[in-house]
């Protein structure tokens, strides 16, 4: 069986179902492990606020770290990919973060910060490379038409592993967390508060130890796999859209600058990968604030949410929902569980007992639910902008992707915003922040991705 799409030049290209179903296997790994090392900072951050002594604005330095890598790292990335072709710069990515898993051991025995935040810092320069080559990977894995579908299914992976990770990380270094409590190490002296803090930094020795060993050995395995490589797509030379500049235009000057669709959707993951992080990776801040037991598996809560906001994708794109439209109403349904986020109950029960209850989970406050089912309104954001953005940019298409993984910062500088906002206000009033976000991502769905010139 086969599948077909138009290439760049208007001629059928058939796409093997057997290969892509294989291609989309292997790179559902390298989402999950994406994933799986991602999602573990929702959990991180509350750990190391305690272990490092924080406050929450320096506390989320932990995500600036993780994301400001992507911006950083993103154009020497796709450098990288032009000598190396996208399976090998995958390995690399692998190796590089392998050594960043390694970098946790030395942070861990000093609890010093800075190392910390070090470690994260490559963790995520390996993930940039292997989100440079993955996600064009993905798009021109089959259809262009169908691409946000398979965006999602690789959504699964990566949000599956999030709804594992914080259940694990709670489980081994979580537990017995409240004799580590701002109040029961206020009453102790301060070499006693600090050998305390350095046998709870301890537990993170084994599992960052653990996944190093994974990295290297799925670098390994990558490697000497079947994974075919794709090669860099052609200019389009088809008709450009009313208003749109020339194809000799494009190449005269400003280089993927020149298109528009690409740097608005850059704006927009910017703001999505802010709100989705601050939905991800705040929770558990919040619902300690709130006095949530078991607030460090709230981070799983976001992630399921976000499961099956991907399943949902999955089953209605292209069939029943078009790319544009999926993006449409999740900006909606962002802007609406905002709104219950800031003017909802503190109190368990209400709306949070009547969806929770009868899967026997304990209820959690109604303001921390629509915290969580942000998740939901955000799993099709990311799918939906790549290949709107990336339409139409032929052999840019690669340095196109660089400059959208750029726009992961956003999960570097908006956490942090929210951050000062909540030490400045309080947690629940910094959640505002979500709301000219979501707005943005709603005028590039109606009406941006439609730009095919700046004049």
């Amino acid at each position: 069986m086969q599948q077909m799409s138009i290439d760049n030049l208007g001629a059928p290209v058939r796409h093997s179902t057997r290969e892509v179903v294989a291609g989309m296997l292997f790179v559902g790994l390298l989402f999950f492990i994406l994933g799986f090392v991602t999602w573990l900072n929702g959990s991180l951050v509350p750990f190391l606020k305690i272990v490092c002594d924080l406050n929450n604005f320096q506390a989320l330095w932990v995500t600036f770290a993780f994301y400001i890598a992507y911006t950083v790292m993103a154009l020497p990335s796709a450098a990288v990919l032009r000598r190396t072709g996208y399976k090998r710069g995958m390995t690399l990515g692998l190796g590089i973060m392998g050594v960043g898993a390694l970098l946790f051991i030395p942070a861990a025995h000093s609890t010093r910060y800075e190392l910390f935040l070090a470690a994260l810092f490559t963790l995520a320069t390996g993930m940039t490379l292997m989100q440079t080559a993955i996600n064009p990977y993905i798009v021109c894995l089959g259809p262009r038409d169908s691409a946000a579908m398979r965006i999602s299914i690789m959504g699964l992976f990566n949000k599956g592993a999030g709804v594992v990770v914080p259940l694990i990380f709670t489980s081994l270094m979580l537990a017995d967390i409240d004799r580590f409590s701002h109040t029961a190490m206020a009453t102790l002296e301060p070499a006693a508060r600090e050998a305390m803090r350095a046998a709870l930094a301890q537990r993170l020795v084994f599992p960052y130890a653990c996944m190093a060993a994974l990295l290297f050995a799925i670098m390994v395995f990558i490697h000497f796999s079947s994974l075919r490589d794709i090669a860099p797509e052609e200019d389009e030379p088809a008709a450009p859209a009313e208003g749109a500049a020339r194809p000799g235009q494009v190449e005269a000057k400003g280089g993927v600058l020149q298109f528009p669709q690409l740097v608005l959707g850059a704006l927009a993951l910017f703001a999505y990968v802010g709100v989705e992080v601050i939905a991800g990776d705040t929770i558990g801040l919040y619902g300690h604030e709130l006095g949530v037991a078991n607030f460090g598996v709230l981070t799983s809560y976001t992630m399921v949410c976000m499961v099956l906001g991907y399943l949902v994708g999955v089953v209605a794109i292209p069939r029943w929902l078009s790319q544009q439209r999926a993006l449409l109403l999740s900006a909606v349904a962002g802007i609406v569980f905002t709104i219950g986020v800031v003017t909802g109950s503190t109190q368990s029960g209400g709306i949070a007992e009547a969806l929770l209850g009868w899967a026997g989970i304990a209820p959690v406050p109604d303001t921390v639910m629509c915290l969580a089912l942000l998740g939901m309104a955000n799993a099709m954001v990311w799918p939906a902008i790549w290949p709107l953005a990336l339409q139409g940019l032929g052999r840019h298409t690669a340095s196109g992707s660089a400059v959208l993984i750029m726009a992961i910062c956003g999960g570097a500088v908006l956490p942090l915003l929210y951050g000062y906002l909540s030490d400045l206000a309080t947690p629940r009033a910094g959640y505002w922040l979500l709301l000219p976000c979501y707005l943005l991502i709603l005028w590039y769905a109606a009406s941006g991705h439609k730009l095919r010139s700046w004049r």
